[in-house]
């Protein structure tokens, strides 16, 4: 049986937030035994010009949702961006995981061609199914999620490969 588009994406989506869910929690436990702020670490980034940590992992939950609504033809809720705490951006990415987990695989078969448009402040980009999940949706996705670790470990938080990965 060959890949499809669910399975490139959601379970994959699924994986990974529920690994940055866990990454999250270090870096609490890490501010809670070095008596630091947790602001000091949700509000962080790794260049001035960077968003920091609660956007990265905002940016994370919308790519993933919005490619499985906008591949899968699926309604997905927004996410208002107003979280503040480590407790608030772990409520975000279970919400997220749980609308994902409700995402039938059916519902990508054949949209492979199918036309998808990017809305942009600078113009719609038009992709096919298999375009933007290949060449947007996940490698996007895996920014900010690389991101979100990079700005905890550079932080110093004790995280490495296989707090990423999952432990495979």
């Amino acid at each position: 049986m060959a890949l499809s588009l669910y399975d490139i994406s959601v379970p994959v989506f699924i994986r990974s937030l529920g690994n940055l869910s866990a990454i999250l929690e270090k870096g609490r436990a890490f501010a809670d035994a070095q008596g630091m702020a947790h602001a000091d670490l949700l509000n962080a980034s790794l260049f001035e010009d960077m968003a920091p940590l609660i956007a990265q992992i905002q940016r994370a939950s919308d790519t993933a949702r919005f490619a499985a609504g906008r591949v899968g033809q699926q309604d997905m809720a927004p996410i208002a961006d107003d979280e503040a705490s480590f407790d608030d951006l772990k409520a975000r990415i279970a919400k997220t995981i749980a609308a994902l987990e409700a995402v039938p695989a059916r519902c990508m078969d054949d949209r492979e061609e199918a036309e998808v448009i990017l809305k942009t402040p600078k113009g719609d980009i038009p992709f096919t199914g298999k375009s933007y999940m290949l060449s947007f949706a996940v490698p996007n996705f895996f920014f900010h999620v690389t991101t979100a670790y990079n700005i905890l470990r550079h932080k110093g938080v004790p995280v490495g490969k296989l707090d990423f990965l999952g432990g495979v």
